[in-house]
């Protein structure tokens, strides 16, 4: 508690808002994106953007796991549901759309889908009932895909199977620099995914694109001190990678937790939400785990969905290309209590960060 304090101390805040504004631009206009849904959380929630220059923004990435999945995924956990299976998922996956409805939905309609808090409750589940066939929809980023790779190694009991949806943040981030008419002057990377994979898959950020790249925690302070080492870095007129949460992530990151990640899964070319095709972003099991492979096991793969309702813009959402209070749909046809879009319906989703915040503010 005391440390989680000294990461909120309005003195230093103010001191290095104070820096901040001393080495903004004055007339240029300097982006920086980040690509974590709990980096949005805290910028939004703490009045972040209101506290900066008008010369610099912040916009929000593809850091969302859930808003990435794309809609044919959730049509295949639907499908297996709808075919007798019992499929197990983390509550925020639940509400997901998918081309024509969501998990939630189908349970209405009958197919049993259950809300676990962890991989092991599937697991339990699974064991408890032999007689049934149990799928756990595997989805996130670097942080979740250890523990999925990890029970697959333990051989969990032959009725469980996974639909895996995870997901890689680098190639998220090389796609918004490869987009012509999206303007990025620095990255801020997220520290979650940073205690995984340590700082190497960074370094192609400053090397190759020239893009000051900094791994930052998710306290105010945190992202004020990300903030100020890419505009030192802008005014120096250099790029480079800095660790700024080094209470967390180290050079190398979790190389067990790698490991584990490189025996069971392959990296693979693979769909997101409303972005395309991402080259060698997705992760399947590979043909030794295939008796795990729920799309394999139960002889479902969809190649196509719609990942976007009519007039939902959660795309250029999940890029930085426009807020959420640009959106049509925001707040009038799209709420968290009813959402349209994938990304309000996480937590971790933008929309559903604003709509939150905006809702307290009123």
């Amino acid at each position: 508690m005391v440390e989680q304090l000294k990461f909120r101390d309005p003195e230093l805040a103010r001191r290095v808002i104070e820096q901040i504004h001393s080495i903004a631009p004055k007339k240029d206009v300097v982006k920086i994106c980040h690509v974590c849904g709990t980096h949005e959380w805290t910028i939004t929630h703490y009045g972040v953007r209101n506290l900066l220059p008008s010369t610099v923004e912040v916009i929000a990435g593809p850091g969302c796991p859930v808003c990435v999945t794309p809609a044919a995924e959730v049509d295949e956990a639907i499908k297996l549901a709808e075919k007798g299976i019992v499929v197990t998922c983390f509550g925020d996956v639940i509400r997901v759309p998918g081309s024509e409805k969501s998990l939630l939905d189908a349970r209405a309609n009958g197919a049993d889908i259950r809300v676990v808090y962890s991989l092991a409750d599937a697991v339990k589940m699974a064991l408890k009932n032999q007689s049934r066939n149990f799928v756990f929809f595997a989805i996130g980023f670097e942080t979740t895909a250890p523990s999925t790779a990890i029970e697959v190694l333990r051989k969990p009991p032959n009725n469980l199977s996974f639909l895996v949806s995870h997901r890689l943040i680098p190639p998220a981030m090389e796609l918004l620099v490869g987009l012509g008419d999206l303007q990025i002057d620095g990255f801020i990377a997220p520290g979650h995914v940073s205690t995984i994979i340590g700082l190497k898959p960074y370094e192609i950020f400053p090397k190759a694109y020239r893009m000051p790249t900094v791994i930052a925690g998710f306290e105010p302070l945190d992202v004020l001190f990300a903030i100020y080492m890419i505009l030192r870095q802008i005014k120096a007129g250099k790029a480079c990678l800095e660790n700024e949460y080094v209470r967390a992530v180290t050079p190398e990151g979790n190389v067990k937790a790698q490991e584990l990640m490189h025996k069971v899964f392959n990296i693979v070319d693979g769909e997101w939400r409303g972005l395309g095709r991402l080259p060698s972003s997705t992760l399947r099991l590979k043909e030794e785990y295939s008796r795990y492979d729920a799309r394999e096991k139960h002889g479902v793969k969809f190649t196509y969905g719609r990942d976007l309702p009519p007039g939902c813009q959660c795309h250029l959402v999940m890029i930085g290309k426009i807020k959420p209070t640009e959106c049509p749909l925001f707040m009038k046809a799209c709420t968290p209590q009813k959402p349209v879009g994938a990304c309000m319906v996480s937590v971790e989703g933008t929309c559903r960060i604003w709509a939150k915040v905006n809702a307290a503010l009123q």
